[in-house]
């Protein structure tokens, strides 16, 4: 499988954004390109022209890939409920509302085929696939039974480019902190870095670049400036929007998409980029 994964260092570092500026990035380059999140917890989804249930994110990276929407791109949401209870919804459906604990005992092997079925059906479909991670890969007592991270990269057999905040403090830390967290094999699946909502000059962060390289043997992509989107975010605690009131402004996102895509382009090491996601014989 062709593509690359973004994951981050913790919740809200900007996987989202990221995917989505590389959707219509790639797009725009003639590429088929399409989003994936194998499971997302969010209350924030959408209503796809088929009936079915996903979240806003993912439905959002495909338009900006140009695609219709399909729970393909993302085949497991968990919508949490105040009272510690989940929904689990597989390829769209409701199928249980369970305590939130239990989803791993319960799920963990329906689930892992719902992923590898769907991740099967989007590839033939398309020639790249961004998938997206969740949270951070290295949350100890989950890592096991994680089907959002590490695992999906390896049921895809991508490479994986690791994100980090830096408006929030902290991120040479966070970046040592998680490749130290991942084992031997899942670290050497990772092939680049990201800083990402840089306030400044971006070349001030020149020495921080080096550090990081020099520290962890892993070329920083780029650093990314901060940006304002608009766009909804996927822990919007906002519920289901029909296929209308979600297209309503599309012209709207559309011109995001495009705003995020120059942005990241710009920003980007784009050479690196390819050879990561392409191999070095696919780059001239």
């Amino acid at each position: 499988m062709k593509g690359v994964m973004i994951q981050g260092t913790a919740s809200n570092v900007g996987k989202s954004l990221l995917t989505t500026a590389l959707c219509r990035l790639f797009a725009e380059k003639g590429y088929a390109a399409a989003p994936f999140k194998a499971q997302n917890m969010s209350n924030r989804t959408i209503q796809t022209e088929d009936g079915k249930e996903m979240s806003v994110a993912q439905a959002q990276q495909a338009e900006a890939a140009g695609l219709t929407p399909s729970v393909r791109m993302n085949p497991i949401v968990l919508k949490p409920s105040e009272d510690h209870r989940t929904e689990v919804i597989f390829m769209g459906e409701t199928i249980s509302t369970i305590n939130g604990g239990d989803y791993q005992k319960v799920y963990f092997n329906e689930a892992k085929q719902t992923i590898q079925s769907a991740l099967k059906q989007l590839e033939q479909q398309c020639d790249l696939i961004f998938l997206e991670g969740a949270g951070s890969p290295v949350e100890m007592n989950l890592k096991e039974r994680d089907l959002a991270n590490m695992a999906v990269a390896e049921m895809a057999n991508v490479p994986v480019i690791l994100t980090a905040d830096i408006d929030r403090g902290g991120a040479f830390a966070s970046i040592a902190g998680t490749l130290a967290l991942l084992t031997e094999e899942e670290r050497n699946r990772v092939k680049g870095l990201i800083i990402n909502k840089f306030h400044g000059d971006v070349t001030s962060f020149a020495s921080g670049n080096e550090w990081l390289e020099a520290y962890t043997g892993i070329p920083v992509l780029g650093v990314v400036p901060y940006i304002e989107h608009g766009l909804a975010e996927e822990d919007s605690v906002e519920g289901i929007s029909t296929p209308e009131a979600h297209t309503s402004n599309f012209l709207l996102k559309n011109a995001t998409y495009e705003k995020l895509a120059k942005h990241l382009e710009k920003h980007l090491d784009w050479r690196k980029l390819l050879k990561i996601i392409l191999g070095e014989k696919h780059v001239h």
